[in-house]
């Protein structure tokens, strides 16, 4: 899609300007392990020759010697060397919590224990036995397991056939990572491996990982070595703008991240006095209890559309609720509740009860809420991250996508259209989706939501 190739380039040029001086930082002193923590594991780290050495101990866990600081967009090279049989990996935007938390990802719910080290993994992946060489690959540690390639992106015969090609064997590697804004890039000896865009960690720790080896004892004692780490921070990537490839192919912002010019109340004609806040480039509403456009209220665009492409990064809490409506015409319901339009459902679908009401799971995140169902198998980042919404609107035909996956499309005002709003909570309102023309409209649903880089094409004015 357009909008994913303009933001792509927005981060290859921020990256280029970011980096146009110095700035690096030793992480290693090369003396002892000032500045580092063990976590996890009771495998040994210990220096020789100015390297940090991690010693494999046989019936411990995987064992990780963290940065005691946390780092977000940086530039991160280091230098290893691994015994043959051995697997190893460096962590970033890593991170240990006291208390178990969980990981939505397409269906499925990831259960990560207390103090339990968890996140990317910049892979060292040597061995010949299993013959597949993903050393410069991504790994989400007691996550989603293989990213790249997995998940994500990468095709796994390509990869293995250039790492056995690139990988020095018994000898020292260079790795290089990139990690600006959503944007992971990797280069092992100077090639470039792994490129994938992922929003489930935007900061955490670094970490030097010795594996645990349980099953195989004739690893104890094998060692794997680092040396030369040195990051160089990067400035976050600029919010809110357009990049001049978004303005020749039509983009505009819908917010400009600074004011609440071309916003207003659903139930007004300005914008809502409280609850609605500005705070570092997002717009967020306020917690209030969780009841529909009871407090703050709704807020809508001033101008109609029609024909249109939007694009929404949005952020919840957990158990929160909100949602993205199109084809909005607010004088329609002037009651209670929130203003009447197709809706693109925001949700934890973990914690909210929404989630478990309509029928077959209609008011989950992703849905055209309590008309269609998007599919259990959708890309969701959790409470805390960012997320992407993408509505192409043309004629009557609308497509939704979460996070660049579609999740449902549907043609308004046809018969399977017709019966399916028969069947829902908005059988009572006539020819409901069907307008020409509407505002669109972000949602107070009572809970805590921000949205930022609300971006719009609009094709009517072609």
């Amino acid at each position: 899609m357009n909008h994913l190739k303009t933001t792509l380039l927005l981060s290859l040029t921020a990256f280029s300007s970011a980096l146009a001086d110095d700035g690096w930082t030793q992480l290693f002193n090369g003396k002892d392990l000032t500045g580092w923590v063990q976590r996890g594991g009771a495998a040994k780290y210990t220096i020789e020759d100015g390297a940090i050495v991690g010693t494999s101990i046989l019936d411990t866990p995987n064992t990780f010697l963290c940065t005691d600081r946390d780092y977000a967009d940086f530039v991160l090279e280091y230098e290893f060397k691994v015994a043959p049989t051995l697997n190893s990996g460096v962590q970033i935007r890593s991170h240990c919590f006291a208390e178990p938390t969980a990981i939505a990802w397409e269906g499925k719910v990831i259960k990560v224990p207390a103090n339990r080290v968890h996140g990317y993994q910049i892979e060292i992946d040597p061995n010949p036995q299993q013959n597949r060489w993903w050393s410069a690959g991504i790994y989400e540690e007691a996550g989603r397991g293989w990213l790249f390639p997995g998940a994500i992106a990468g095709d796994t015969k390509s990869f293995t056939d250039q790492g056995r090609k690139i990988f020095k064997q018994n000898d020292w590697n260079m790795v290089r990572l990139e990690a600006i804004g959503n944007t992971l890039k990797t280069t092992l000896n100077g090639t470039p491996c792994a490129s994938m865009t992922d929003s489930m960690h935007s900061s955490g720790f670094i970490a030097l990982q010795v594996h645990s080896i349980s099953n195989n004892k004739s690893n104890e004692g094998s060692t794997v070595r680092w040396r030369n780490i040195r990051l160089k921070e990067v400035a976050p990537l600029p919010q809110n703008v357009i990049t001049a490839d978004e303005k020749s192919a039509g983009w505009k912002l819908l917010w400009d991240g600074k004011t609440k010019d071309g916003w207003r109340s659903a139930k007004g004609p300005e914008f809502p006095k409280g609850g609605w806040t500005i705070e570092n480039g997002e717009l967020l509403v306020g917690e209030t209890g969780g009841a529909e456009s009871a407090a703050a209220g709704d807020i809508i665009t001033i101008d109609k559309y029609s024909d249109f492409e939007l694009s929404v990064d949005f952020k919840i809490t957990p158990g929160a609720n909100s949602g993205i409506k199109i084809f909005v015409d607010p004088s329609i319901n002037k009651g209670e509740g929130s203003a009447i339009g197709p809706e693109f459902q925001i949700l934890d679908d973990e914690r909210h009860p929404d989630a478990k009401l309509g029928k077959d799971g209609n008011r989950t995140i992703g849905s055209l809420y309590d008309l269609i169902t998007a599919p259990a198998n959708k890309r969701v980042y959790p409470p805390g991250c960012w997320n992407t919404a993408h509505i192409i609107a043309e004629g009557n035909h609308v497509t939704y996508s979460l996070n660049g996956v579609k999740t449902v499309d549907f043609e308004r005002g046809s018969e399977l259209w017709k019966k399916t709003v028969a069947a829902s909570k908005y059988a009572k309102w006539e020819n409901f989706g069907e307008l020409k023309e509407g505002h669109i409209l972000l949602q107070d649903h009572g809970n805590k939501v921000s949205y930022r880089n609300v971006k719009i094409r609009d094709f009517s004015k072609k």
